[in-house]
Protein backbone atom coordinates (compact mmCIF):
# COMPACT_ATOMS: atom_id res chain seq x y z
CA UNK A 1 0.00 0.00 0.00
CA UNK A 2 0.98 3.78 -1.14
CA UNK A 3 1.06 6.15 2.19
CA UNK A 4 -1.72 7.66 1.09
CA UNK A 5 -3.66 4.04 0.84
CA UNK A 6 -2.64 3.23 4.33
CA UNK A 7 -3.80 6.67 6.21
CA UNK A 8 -7.17 6.17 4.56
CA UNK A 9 -7.48 2.56 5.27
CA UNK A 10 -6.68 2.99 9.32
CA UNK A 11 -9.27 6.20 9.19
CA UNK A 12 -11.78 4.25 7.49
CA UNK A 13 -11.22 1.39 10.54
CA UNK A 14 -11.08 3.95 13.10
CA UNK A 15 -14.02 5.30 12.16
CA UNK A 16 -16.27 2.41 11.49
CA UNK A 17 -14.92 0.90 15.55
CA UNK A 18 -15.32 3.84 17.21
CA UNK A 19 -17.82 2.00 19.71
CA UNK A 20 -15.98 -1.02 20.23
CA UNK A 21 -13.10 -2.21 21.30
CA UNK A 22 -10.23 -0.34 19.41
CA UNK A 23 -6.38 -0.96 19.64
CA UNK A 24 -3.03 0.60 17.74
CA UNK A 25 -2.18 -2.92 16.81
CA UNK A 26 -5.98 -3.79 15.18
CA UNK A 27 -5.75 -0.61 13.28
CA UNK A 28 -2.42 -1.62 12.22
CA UNK A 29 -2.85 -4.99 11.51
CA UNK A 30 -6.28 -4.10 9.13
CA UNK A 31 -3.95 -2.22 7.46
CA UNK A 32 -0.88 -4.46 7.00
CA UNK A 33 1.38 -2.29 8.44
CA UNK A 34 3.88 -2.13 11.53
CA UNK A 35 2.73 -0.22 14.17
CA UNK A 36 5.24 1.49 14.40
CA UNK A 37 5.25 2.73 10.92
CA UNK A 38 1.38 3.33 11.14
CA UNK A 39 2.31 6.03 14.30
CA UNK A 40 4.68 7.43 12.04
CA UNK A 41 2.44 8.59 9.32
CA UNK A 42 -0.33 9.17 11.79
CA UNK A 43 1.79 11.67 13.37
CA UNK A 44 3.41 13.71 10.26
CA UNK A 45 0.09 13.62 8.28
CA UNK A 46 -2.83 13.84 11.46
CA UNK A 47 -0.14 15.91 13.43
CA UNK A 48 -1.21 13.72 16.65
CA UNK A 49 -0.69 10.06 17.76
CA UNK A 50 -3.14 7.49 16.68
CA UNK A 51 -4.34 7.17 20.45
CA UNK A 52 -5.30 10.73 20.76
CA UNK A 53 -7.59 10.91 17.30
CA UNK A 54 -9.39 7.95 18.96
CA UNK A 55 -10.31 9.70 22.13
CA UNK A 56 -11.09 13.03 20.20
CA UNK A 57 -13.18 11.83 17.70
CA UNK A 58 -14.56 9.60 20.64
CA UNK A 59 -15.76 12.61 22.62
CA UNK A 60 -16.81 14.27 19.67
CA UNK A 61 -19.46 11.59 18.98
CA UNK A 62 -20.20 10.87 22.65
CA UNK A 63 -21.14 14.60 23.34
CA UNK A 64 -23.30 14.47 19.67
CA UNK A 65 -25.15 11.32 21.60
CA UNK A 66 -25.09 13.39 24.87
CA UNK A 67 -26.96 16.77 23.03
CA UNK A 68 -28.69 15.28 20.24
CA UNK A 69 -29.91 11.37 21.36
CA UNK A 70 -29.68 12.72 25.15
CA UNK A 71 -27.88 9.72 26.24
CA UNK A 72 -26.92 9.51 29.94
CA UNK A 73 -23.86 10.18 30.83
CA UNK A 74 -23.23 6.29 31.70
CA UNK A 75 -24.50 5.19 28.60
CA UNK A 76 -21.97 7.30 26.87
CA UNK A 77 -19.58 6.18 29.04
CA UNK A 78 -20.43 2.39 28.20
CA UNK A 79 -20.71 2.69 24.66
CA UNK A 80 -17.16 4.16 23.93
CA UNK A 81 -15.58 1.77 25.69
CA UNK A 82 -14.79 3.47 29.00
CA UNK A 83 -14.62 1.56 31.91
CA UNK A 84 -16.29 3.89 34.34
CA UNK A 85 -18.06 7.12 34.20
CA UNK A 86 -15.11 9.00 36.15
CA UNK A 87 -12.40 7.78 33.70
CA UNK A 88 -15.03 8.59 30.75
CA UNK A 89 -15.23 12.19 32.43
CA UNK A 90 -11.85 13.47 32.53
CA UNK A 91 -11.22 11.70 28.64
CA UNK A 92 -14.30 14.35 27.94
CA UNK A 93 -13.03 17.50 29.93
CA UNK A 94 -9.27 16.94 28.30
CA UNK A 95 -11.34 17.73 24.95
CA UNK A 96 -14.55 19.90 26.14
CA UNK A 97 -12.65 21.71 28.88
CA UNK A 98 -16.48 20.70 30.89
CA UNK A 99 -17.89 17.87 32.61
CA UNK A 100 -20.30 15.87 30.05
CA UNK A 101 -23.82 16.37 32.12
CA UNK A 102 -22.76 20.36 32.51
CA UNK A 103 -22.02 20.30 28.79
CA UNK A 104 -25.42 18.05 27.96
CA UNK A 105 -26.68 21.22 29.63
CA UNK A 106 -25.28 24.39 27.91
CA UNK A 107 -23.85 23.70 24.38
CA UNK A 108 -25.60 22.83 21.07
CA UNK A 109 -22.48 22.24 19.33
CA UNK A 110 -20.62 19.14 19.30
CA UNK A 111 -18.82 18.75 16.41
CA UNK A 112 -15.05 19.98 17.90
CA UNK A 113 -13.27 17.16 16.02
CA UNK A 114 -14.70 15.88 12.78
CA UNK A 115 -13.29 12.63 10.95
CA UNK A 116 -10.32 13.44 9.05
CA UNK A 117 -10.54 12.18 5.20
CA UNK A 118 -8.18 11.85 2.49
CA UNK A 119 -9.24 13.32 -0.83
CA UNK A 120 -7.14 12.49 -3.64
CA UNK A 121 -7.57 15.47 -5.99
CA UNK A 122 -5.11 14.04 -9.10
CA UNK A 123 -1.71 12.00 -9.66
CA UNK A 124 0.34 11.94 -6.36
CA UNK A 125 -1.70 15.02 -4.68
CA UNK A 126 -3.36 14.64 -1.70
CA UNK A 127 -4.97 16.55 0.92
CA UNK A 128 -6.72 15.91 4.26
CA UNK A 129 -10.35 16.97 5.03
CA UNK A 130 -11.78 18.07 8.51
CA UNK A 131 -15.40 18.33 8.29
CA UNK A 132 -18.78 16.25 8.66
CA UNK A 133 -19.89 16.48 4.77
CA UNK A 134 -22.83 14.09 5.75
CA UNK A 135 -24.22 16.64 8.55
CA UNK A 136 -23.68 19.75 6.06
CA UNK A 137 -24.74 18.43 2.60
CA UNK A 138 -28.65 18.38 2.88
CA UNK A 139 -28.76 22.05 4.66
CA UNK A 140 -26.42 23.84 1.88
CA UNK A 141 -28.28 22.52 -0.75
CA UNK A 142 -31.84 23.36 0.51
CA UNK A 143 -29.70 27.16 1.55
CA UNK A 144 -28.25 27.18 -1.84
CA UNK A 145 -27.70 31.36 -2.02
CA UNK A 146 -27.20 32.24 1.83
CA UNK A 147 -24.44 33.66 3.77
CA UNK A 148 -22.18 31.85 5.68
CA UNK A 149 -19.67 33.50 7.84
CA UNK A 150 -15.68 31.91 7.26
CA UNK A 151 -13.86 32.97 10.32
CA UNK A 152 -10.24 31.31 12.12
CA UNK A 153 -8.25 32.67 14.96
CA UNK A 154 -6.04 35.42 15.00
CA UNK A 155 -2.53 34.43 16.04
CA UNK A 156 -3.17 30.53 17.02
CA UNK A 157 0.57 29.41 17.05
CA UNK A 158 1.52 31.70 20.07
CA UNK A 159 -1.37 30.05 21.76
CA UNK A 160 0.08 26.76 21.03
CA UNK A 161 3.77 27.73 21.75
CA UNK A 162 2.52 28.16 25.64
CA UNK A 163 0.57 25.15 25.51
CA UNK A 164 -1.31 22.84 22.91
CA UNK A 165 -3.97 22.66 25.93
CA UNK A 166 -4.50 26.72 25.23
CA UNK A 167 -4.50 26.05 21.39
CA UNK A 168 -7.70 23.42 21.97
CA UNK A 169 -9.19 25.75 24.32
CA UNK A 170 -9.07 28.53 22.11
CA UNK A 171 -10.65 26.80 19.35
CA UNK A 172 -13.26 25.45 21.48
CA UNK A 173 -13.82 28.77 22.38
CA UNK A 174 -14.12 30.03 18.54
CA UNK A 175 -16.69 27.55 18.30
CA UNK A 176 -18.73 28.22 21.53
CA UNK A 177 -18.89 32.15 20.27
CA UNK A 178 -19.92 31.32 16.90
CA UNK A 179 -23.35 29.17 18.56
CA UNK A 180 -23.67 32.04 20.70
CA UNK A 181 -24.43 34.39 17.91
CA UNK A 182 -26.24 31.62 15.56
CA UNK A 183 -30.01 31.89 15.40
CA UNK A 184 -32.09 28.47 15.78
CA UNK A 185 -31.67 27.53 12.15
CA UNK A 186 -27.96 28.26 11.56
CA UNK A 187 -25.39 25.48 11.66
CA UNK A 188 -21.81 25.45 12.86
CA UNK A 189 -19.29 23.53 11.62
CA UNK A 190 -15.16 23.17 11.88
CA UNK A 191 -13.44 23.14 8.62
CA UNK A 192 -9.94 22.78 9.27
CA UNK A 193 -7.61 23.48 12.04
CA UNK A 194 -8.90 26.39 13.02
CA UNK A 195 -11.49 27.61 10.21
CA UNK A 196 -14.79 27.35 11.24
CA UNK A 197 -18.26 28.50 9.56
CA UNK A 198 -21.24 29.28 10.58
CA UNK A 199 -24.35 28.56 7.74
CA UNK A 200 -26.67 31.51 8.35
CA UNK A 201 -29.42 30.85 6.26
CA UNK A 202 -29.90 34.31 5.96
CA UNK A 203 -29.96 35.84 2.25
CA UNK A 204 -29.74 39.56 3.23
CA UNK A 205 -26.34 41.18 2.82
CA UNK A 206 -27.48 43.80 5.53
CA UNK A 207 -28.47 40.79 8.27
CA UNK A 208 -25.33 38.71 7.91
CA UNK A 209 -23.06 41.81 8.04
CA UNK A 210 -24.79 42.58 11.17
CA UNK A 211 -24.54 39.38 12.34
CA UNK A 212 -20.63 39.04 11.53
CA UNK A 213 -20.36 42.58 13.54
CA UNK A 214 -21.96 40.37 16.55
CA UNK A 215 -19.11 38.16 16.00
CA UNK A 216 -16.54 40.80 15.80
CA UNK A 217 -17.67 42.38 18.54
CA UNK A 218 -16.19 39.64 21.31
CA UNK A 219 -12.52 40.23 20.04
CA UNK A 220 -10.39 40.97 22.77
CA UNK A 221 -12.50 39.00 25.28
CA UNK A 222 -10.40 36.74 27.36
CA UNK A 223 -9.91 33.33 27.61
CA UNK A 224 -8.73 31.74 31.18
CA UNK A 225 -5.82 29.35 31.65
CA UNK A 226 -3.73 27.96 34.37
CA UNK A 227 -4.74 31.26 36.04
CA UNK A 228 -3.69 34.05 33.62
CA UNK A 229 -6.35 35.73 30.66
CA UNK A 230 -5.59 35.61 27.43
CA UNK A 231 -7.41 37.80 24.67
CA UNK A 232 -8.94 36.06 21.83
CA UNK A 233 -9.65 38.07 18.36
CA UNK A 234 -10.67 36.24 15.21
CA UNK A 235 -11.19 36.85 11.81
CA UNK A 236 -14.48 36.47 9.65
CA UNK A 237 -15.21 37.47 6.35
CA UNK A 238 -18.53 36.37 4.20
CA UNK A 239 -19.48 34.06 1.05
CA UNK A 240 -22.83 32.29 -0.05
CA UNK A 241 -23.58 28.69 -0.50
CA UNK A 242 -23.27 28.46 -4.27
CA UNK A 243 -26.33 27.40 -6.48
CA UNK A 244 -24.59 24.43 -7.93
CA UNK A 245 -22.76 22.61 -4.55
CA UNK A 246 -19.49 21.20 -5.56
CA UNK A 247 -17.22 20.72 -1.55
CA UNK A 248 -13.87 21.49 -2.88
CA UNK A 249 -14.93 24.56 -4.79
CA UNK A 250 -16.89 25.49 -1.55
CA UNK A 251 -14.22 25.01 0.63
CA UNK A 252 -11.67 26.19 -1.81
CA UNK A 253 -13.61 29.35 -1.31
CA UNK A 254 -13.82 29.83 2.05
CA UNK A 255 -9.88 29.71 2.85
CA UNK A 256 -9.84 32.30 0.23
CA UNK A 257 -12.62 34.48 2.14
CA UNK A 258 -10.50 33.85 5.24
CA UNK A 259 -7.72 35.14 3.62
CA UNK A 260 -9.22 38.18 2.09
CA UNK A 261 -10.60 39.25 5.98
CA UNK A 262 -6.76 38.75 7.07
CA UNK A 263 -5.87 41.09 4.53
CA UNK A 264 -8.38 44.09 5.18
CA UNK A 265 -8.15 44.08 8.91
Amino acid sequence: MQKFDILTAALTYIEGHLDEELTREKIADSCYVSLSALEKLFRYAVHMGIRDYINRRRMTMAARDLVCNRCSVTEAAMKYQFQSVEVFSRAFRRVWFENPSAFREKYRFTDIFPPIVCIHQKEDEHMLKQVDMSAAFDYMREHSGSFVLCADIKELTPLNAISRKLGDLAILTMAQRLEAVAGEEMVVMRVGGDEFVLLTALTELGAAEALREKLLAMNGETISFEGKEYPLHLWCGLTTIPQKLNFGAFFGDVLETIDRSRNNA
